[in-house]
């Protein structure tokens, strides 16, 4: 199977060729992507436990689902397809802000993407993809603030850049 490509994108987020993951994640390359924030009535936000085989940030805990939009596809739509092949469940999502960062890994990787955020409602409780996925759990908007500011180390990068500068935009309210 052909490697998964990622859409390469400038400050602006227009589309400027494409490159295989691992490579653009190697060159450090801006690329676009997305983090789908899911919640329940009781403003509780589901968290996902990154996959201890993942390649970056393995076993950390980060927002419902993110990933790479592939080519052609609008970022709703890659964002109800990646929830449903992480977490097992559809709902509708909304788009929200997007903003662009940057974080090196220990491993030589870099994470470089102008990532887009999306927020959705859902009660139930999810049927986790094991090879994405090692847990998950519902948390308090307020709980997940306070336990980042407490233990950023388990946490992933996006989460914690998404958590400090845009955590108004996050809440569903």
């Amino acid at each position: 199977m052909n490697e998964e490509q990622v859409i390469l994108v400038n400050e602006y987020d227009e589309q400027i060729g494409l490159m295989p993951k691992l490579e653009a994640h190697e060159k450090a390359v801006l690329h676009r992507a997305f983090s789908v924030f899911v919640f329940n009535n009781k403003n509780e936000l589901m968290l996902q436990q990154r996959a201890l085989h993942k390649y970056h940030s393995p076993g950390l805990w980060t927002n419902t689902c993110c990933s790479h939009q592939r080519d052609g596809e609008s970022n709703l739509q890659a964002g109800i397809r990646r929830l449903q092949e992480e977490m097992g469940f559809v709902t509708p999502l909304k788009e929200t802000i997007s903003f662009i960062y940057k974080a090196p890994f220990d491993n030589g990787l870099t994470e470089h993407e102008l990532d887009h955020i999306m927020v959705g409602n859902y009660e139930d409780a999810p049927i986790i993809n094991p090879d994405e996925v090692a847990d998950w759990k519902w948390m308090p908007l307020e709980d997940v603030k306070q336990d980042i500011d407490d233990n950023p180390q388990l946490y992933t990068a996006w989460f914690k850049i998404i958590f400090e500068k845009f955590y108004e935009h996050i809440k569903i309210a």
